[in-house]
């Protein structure tokens, strides 16, 4: 578990950014349903999403941990287990508390950062995208959307199940080449908080008996 992730949070799950690739095929359903929640999101002065991560093997999740995210513009700020990260808008600082480690690097082209909602951009270079119609999923009556990679990328495909109605993402899973499965079902959504001034900060201060690399 640990191992996948630090996958997801150092944004190696999914191995690298695409380009644009000939016969790109976006399905005109699932489009204008990812381009509505897109919109719904940035009109919004920040974002706060709890869900469960899931992870496992040859598609089966066998283990679960819960993770909150918080979004304000391009800045978030993220935690799984003894995991957190921060975006500052400049750099991203990868914190374990259990190894007592801070890695602080630069965002590049050939990685994607972590985001329960990342695809919402990506998928407009990166994938083929299929509606499937309507599913299940906790209750909740959602539109399913598949994305392919068009060039290979480390995943097989992703699922997107969203809220059309309320332009709301409900869960994703990444299917990894490799078989790993991982899986954000989000449990709580509220926006337009009074969040702290120093949210998306990070304090060098509050680590000193940290090993601080910075790449």
């Amino acid at each position: 578990m640990k191992n996948i992730i630090s996958k997801i949070i150092l944004g190696s799950f999914v191995v690298g950014a695409v380009g644009l690739a000939n016969a790109q095929k976006i399905d005109a359903k699932a489009k204008k349903i990812l381009d509505d929640i897109t919109s719904n999101y940035n009109s919004k002065k920040n974002s706060y999403f709890k869900f469960s991560f899931g992870s496992g093997i040859n598609g089966q999740v066998t283990k679960t941990e819960p993770g909150i995210y918080y979004s304000a513009g391009d800045k978030y700020k993220l935690k799984i287990m003894e995991t957190e990260q921060i975006f500052d808008g400049n750099k991203i600082y990868n914190i374990n508390t259990e190894d007592m480690e801070v890695t602080i690097a630069k965002p590049n082209g050939s990685s994607i950062m972590f985001s329960p909602i990342n695809y919402l951009t990506t998928y407009r270079n990166e994938y083929n995208v299929t509606y499937g119609g309507k599913k299940k999923v906790n209750g909740v009556n959602t539109d399913f959307i598949k994305l392919t990679p068009v060039k290979s990328n480390g995943l097989k495909y992703v699922y997107l199940f969203v809220d059309s109605a309320k332009k709301q993402m409900v869960k994703l899973e990444q299917h990894g080449t490799n078989k790993d499965v991982a899986v954000i079902a989000i449990k709580e959504y509220k926006e337009n908080q009074e969040l702290n001034p120093n949210m998306f900060v990070f304090d060098k201060n509050k680590f000193k008996n940290y090993i601080i690399t910075e790449l």
